[in-house]
């Protein structure tokens, strides 16, 4: 004896199924339409120009640092940038703490107080149709090496992401919050 009593068609019962998931994404899609979400848009100009954005010796970019700072960026707007407020990035220049000393082949970077993280960025920060802020800012960390860092010692860009944490909270967040 079956499990089932009632056998119907296979397709039948895959549209009976999805039925009530259509129906809740219907309710959700108005929910959500009301107020569009949150958007960030991270663009690197010329990266192969900046200062040093390289884990090793020279000029330039790696990939893998500009994605930390995207991903890094995209966290700070996920929990800052309420829904309706769009907010485009412009990287024009990275210079990170300190520098690659070219006598170890394995890219040791060293960090002193005097070479300090800084990045050149152009913003624009909109809610809707109407423009909140356009700037181009040149933000520092002079005083990277002072205090306590939320980033663990094992992040290579743990003061780059102090410092574009504290530049989002006074240009962006206070900004979008009152």
């Amino acid at each position: 004896m079956s499990r089932f009593p009632l056998r119907l068609p296979w397709r039948f019962s895959i549209r009976l199924a999805g039925a009530p998931l259509v129906a809740m994404l219907a309710t959700m899609g108005g929910a959500l339409a009301a107020e569009p979400p949150s958007a960030l848009t991270v663009t690197f100009l010329h990266p192969d120009t900046y200062q040093d954005a390289s884990r090793h010796a020279g000029y330039g970019s790696d990939a893998q640092v500009l994605q930390a700072i995207r991903q890094h960026l995209q966290k700070l707007a996920a929990r800052g940038l309420p829904p309706g407020y769009a907010l485009s990035i412009e990287v024009l220049d990275i210079d990170l703490a300190g520098y690659v000393d070219w006598r170890y082949p394995s890219g040791l970077r060293i960090v002193r107080d005097a070479t300090w993280p800084r990045m050149t960025l152009r913003y624009v920060l909109t809610h809707g149709d109407e423009t909140l802020a356009t700037r181009e800012e040149r933000i520092h960390n002079m005083h990277f090496n002072w205090g306590v860092n939320l980033y663990g010692p094992s992040d290579p860009l743990r003061y780059e992401k102090a410092m574009l944490d504290d530049w989002f909270e006074r240009a962006i967040a206070r900004r979008v919050q009152g």
